[in-house]
């Protein structure tokens, strides 16, 4: 799985509890968070430890949507070894959930559980939480103690859960463009040949990160040019992210691999967004099991800014967005792309289809700017990770929470 950030803030233990007896920080329950990528899709990645007074810890990290969140599984493996749970002490990652989704709120396990003192370390951005989980807790004479939104593992809590923070707050999935090049930006060649410019390893390292997509995006191009799966097969996986399809004129074939079942036998949506409505091709596609929505946007194309939005109410926090090159092109210039995720082969190809399709732009400061993330051999490949410029300022602040004292 993609490395998420460790930052190095201890824990700072309850007064009763002597700290010689943690063995974890805020890192390690970070790293544990981690855990659920991959896995608690849509739901927000959470650990939780829970801190008996005889300095026992029980951690625990939230499962696939529907089961035991984070606060729960640490509840439940307390209890399993006998612990007693009253006044005990609870460090979670994202702010405990105060409403009825899937489960019941996990603040009503831990009142109940006679949970002593709750460190969040930062606000679940949901409108239906959003400080009402801390608000609760402390109602029922719960001590309840919230690091500052600037803290490093405020911060990096915020940022392993980028996708369902963007959701939350900007009622979009983040969006992550991956593309697999040759050094000189080729990836495909002029006759359309692609398979494989990059190597078995970095083809892995991005099924990955395909798995901690919510959905997987790609044009009618690639799907006529290469008759792709597009499923998560070459890792270990719990679910597979749904297939999102960009296809103006409904041309995706009836006959097509993306209908066949994905690996590790794990089902999946599909999704056809086309900009002309075709009975004929909408009833055998959706014969086939998929769901196809007309948004029409200008030129006859899809409404990209529209498709994103009603991706975010279909609960897709994170975008993966796998397509061609004017596809790409035109995410880009819609702005609407904040990350990129870029394979680079150590191969010069001259010729062919390059990384996207847009501009031309009338000068170099038109470019768009990124930042980058991380640069990392996978293989015998250059993995770069690299954002927009400000396009995560939502993760530097609770500017959007109510006032926490």
């Amino acid at each position: 799985m993609p490395s998420s950030p460790s930052p190095s803030t201890s824990l700072v233990p309850p007064s009763h509890v002597d700290s010689t007896h943690l063995a974890s920080d805020w890192g390690g329950l970070l790293t544990l968070a981690a855990r659920a990528i991959g896995v608690s899709e849509p739901n927000p990645r959470v650990a939780c430890c829970l801190m008996a007074t005889d300095g026992r810890r029980f951690e625990g990290h939230t499962q696939r949507a529907g089961k035991a969140h984070a606060e729960v599984v640490a509840l439940r493996r307390a209890r399993a070894e006998g612990a007693q749970l009253r006044g005990t002490t609870a460090y979670v990652t994202l702010e405990p959930c105060s409403h009825h989704g899937r489960t019941p709120p996990c603040c009503d396990a831990l009142i109940e559980a006679g949970v002593a003192r709750v460190v969040v370390a930062t606000l679940d951005p949901n409108p239906r939480v959003a400080g009402q989980g801390v608000a609760r807790l402390r109602a029922a004479g719960i001590l309840v103690d919230v690091l500052p939104p600037d803290d490093p593992m405020a911060r990096a809590s915020r940022e392993l859960n980028i996708g369902f923070f963007s959701r939350m707050i900007r009622g979009i999935p983040w969006v992550r463009m991956k593309v697999a090049a040759s050094l000189d930006g080729i990836t495909a060649l002029p006759h359309g040949e692609s398979q494989w410019i990059t190597g078995a390893a970095a083809r892995a390292d991005g099924h990955a990160w395909r798995a901690r997509a919510c959905a997987v995006l790609t044009g009618i191009g690639t799907v006529l040019e290469d008759d792709p799966m597009l499923d998560v097969r070459l890792q270990p996986a719990t679910r597979q992210p749904h297939l999102v399809i960009v296809d103006s004129q409904l041309q995706t074939p009836p006959t097509a691999r993306l209908f066949g079942p994905p690996a590790h036998s794990l089902p999946r949506q599909i999704w056809i967004y086309c900009a002309h409505d075709k009975p004929v091709e909408k009833a055998a596609l959706e014969a086939r099991g998929a769901q196809v929505h007309c948004l029409p946007g200008p030129g006859g194309k899809v409404d990209l800014a529209a498709l994103l939005k009603d991706l975010a109410r279909r609960e897709v926090n994170e975008l993966h967005l796998e397509a061609g090159h004017k596809l790409n092109g035109s995410f880009l210039r819609e702005g609407l792309v904040d990350e990129c995720l870029l394979y680079l082969a150590p191969t010069l190809l001259g010729q062919g289809a390059g990384l996207s399709n847009f501009g031309p732009l009338a000068t170099l400061a038109d470019g768009l700017a990124l930042r980058y993330v991380s640069v990392d051999r996978v293989g015998d490949d250059l993995r770069i990770v690299a954002r927009r410029h400000g396009r995560d300022a939502f993760l530097d602040s609770e500017d959007w929470a109510p006032p926490t004292p």
